[in-house]
């Protein structure tokens, strides 16, 4: 008989709401916030995906997290460097590594993202894929607007996603690349 793996998981109270944490064999897999269809659709996927069960508990991932997030949120980092696990398609993977690319601080349009990853059609499919981020922040799905300078989509919901960019701006002096 198979045993499923544990995906351990521990709530994090960020200053714009919470987020869920999620480690599995030694790499962050989950920081989502905890919205209601939003994160039921991530945690759903991610256990599916990786064949595994959520247990409430923490980890030596889970706590490098949330000493990160916390220097984050303070202003007193810009950079994240714990192990991640992102799962997704192909797809989802090659967007979410040219995220990795976007510099604290700035901005990037959904169209020049898809320019970016050869795909300058796909600009739908470039917002579906940062939905399906299951590693915000980490993954800075957040830096991602709309070509006009909008603000558009976010798991976190809008305002923390305007929230995240002014905490950004304020240490860095915000920019927008299209």
């Amino acid at each position: 008989m198979k045993t499923a793996k544990t995906i351990t998981v521990r709530p994090y109270d960020a200053p714009f709401g919470q987020l869920l944490l999620g480690s599995i064999e030694g790499s962050l897999c989950l920081c989502d916030w905890r919205t209601e269809t939003h994160s039921q659709q991530i945690s759903s996927r991610l256990q599916r995906l990786l064949s595994a069960t959520f247990q409430e508990g923490t980890s030596d991932v889970i706590a490098l997290a949330q000493a990160q997030l916390d220097a984050y949120f303070s202003g007193r980092r810009h950079h994240f460097d714990v192990p991640l696990l992102p799962v997704g398609t192909d797809f989802q993977l090659q967007v979410w590594n040219e995220l990795l690319q976007i510099p604290y601080g700035e901005t990037l349009s959904y169209a020049a993202l898809a320019r970016r990853i050869g795909k300058p059609t796909a600009c739908r499919a470039v917002g579906n894929a940062n939905n399906a981020n299951p590693l915000s922040l980490f993954i800075p799905c957040h830096r991602v607007i709309g070509s006009h300078h909008t603000l558009t989509g976010y798991g976190g919901g809008l305002d923390v996603k305007q929230k995240l960019l002014m905490l950004e701006s304020e240490c860095s002096g915000l920019l927008f690349r299209d």
